[in-house]
């Protein structure tokens, strides 16, 4: 297969940046990927790691031939970065970046960009536990949603291109408007972060008093304070360029918890029940049963012993049987006993299939 791009330019060689070399390199997509960032040591292992063919510490003298530049460094540089390529790239290159706030970006990089070229917004909502290349991996984007943010004047034909390079690396392409795009994040990302931080802090304070408090911290509190252990110069500049979405939707946040302070102040049951009633009617409509910009998953959960083998052994039932697992997730074990699994399936009809032929063979299954 021919490739996309003679030559693709990755500034900022971490995560994302390293995941998309890797699916790049892997799939052919492009001839040659220069990888650039400031770490010598991370351009090695993403040499090492097939993520890049040759890596530069010097971002323009990289972009200046390229067919494509992707941005992949924190949001507070993406401009920055622009302005050091613009002067130099070729007519007809394509910059995109990896950011996750969008309309700040796309207004000032579309401004730098000289005429025949061109600047597509892009945000893969996709990420790891692990940051920087080590935690890079080729299928990082597989069934991911790739957010792109053409503003009026995107030229069409670039944003095509770079559809066609998301659904190459296996993701769903979904088109939002910049602004629409960073109030949407900014609820269902930046604001669950922001709101995390604060969580963790409030029982830190709560710490100096009560130094055991952190032993009674149960899984609720760690499921939901656990995007708090991101990179804190990374949320930092996240909001800045994001700040007028993000001080909007927390002006919400703050008056539905002033809304619930004042069902607790005043023993209003019913207004506490319906509340909660619905955050969990809401709650159980994702991701599981969400009809939106990804296909919707059909869900079971196993029962499995806690033994070497378990889960290759469940595994490769199911494969003999033609069936795909899309994720797989553990929800909890007891050591030495057993515990349950999370299985997505494509399909309704893979969906029963595996609970019958699971069924059969002795294992514990349900439906979610």
């Amino acid at each position: 297969m021919k490739p996309m791009f003679e030559k693709v330019c990755i500034i900022g060689v971490g995560l994302i940046g390293g995941s998309l070399g890797m699916a790049l390199c892997s799939r052919k997509l492009a001839k040659r990927v220069i990888g650039v960032d400031i770490n010598t040591d991370e351009l090695q292992l993403a040499m090492e790691l097939e993520a890049i063919h040759e890596g530069s510490i010097d971002p323009a003298s990289a972009a200046a031939d390229a067919d494509l530049v992707v941005i992949a460094t924190p949001v507070g540089l993406t401009v920055e970065m622009v302005k050091k390529i613009a002067p130099v790239v070729k007519k007809g290159c394509i910059v995109t970046d990896v950011g996750s706030t969008k309309a700040q970006i796309v207004r000032e990089a579309e401004m730098l960009m000289p005429s025949g070229t061109f600047f597509v917004g892009g945000h893969p909502m996709t990420g790891s536990e692990t940051a920087g290349v080590k935690g890079a991996d080729r299928y990082l984007f597989e069934n991911a949603a790739y957010i792109l943010t053409p503003s009026a004047v995107t030229d069409q034909a670039a944003v095509n291109a770079a559809e066609r390079l998301a659904l190459a690396v296996g993701a769903k392409v979904v088109k939002i408007d910049p602004q629409e795009h960073d109030l949407m994040v900014a609820a269902v990302s930046h604001l669950p972060h922001l709101v995390a931080t604060v969580l963790v802090n409030t029982v830190g304070e709560i710490q100096k008093d009560h130094n055991d408090v952190l032993m009674l911290a149960a899984g609720g509190f760690r499921d939901t304070t656990r995007v708090a252990s991101g990179q804190p110069l990374m949320w930092r500049d996240i909001c800045i360029t994001n700040r007028g979405k993000i001080l909007e939707v927390l002006d919400r946040f703050s008056n539905a918890l002033q809304e619930t302070r004042h069902f607790i102040e005043s023993c209003d049951d019913k207004g506490l029940e319906s509340r909660f009633t619905m955050a969990r009617e809401l709650r159980n409509t994702i991701p599981a049963k969400m009809r939106g910009y990804l296909p919707t998953t059909h869900e079971i959960v196993v029962t499995i012993a806690d033994k070497p083998g378990a889960i290759s052994s469940l595994a490769g039932c199911l494969g003999a049987n033609g069936i795909n697992i899309n994720d797989i997730e553990i929800l909890r074990v007891r050591e030495g006993e057993g515990g349950t699994i999370r299985l997505a399936l494509s399909s309704e009809a893979d969906q029963e299939k595996a609970i019958k032929i699971l069924r059969a063979n002795g294992v514990v299954v349900k439906k979610k």
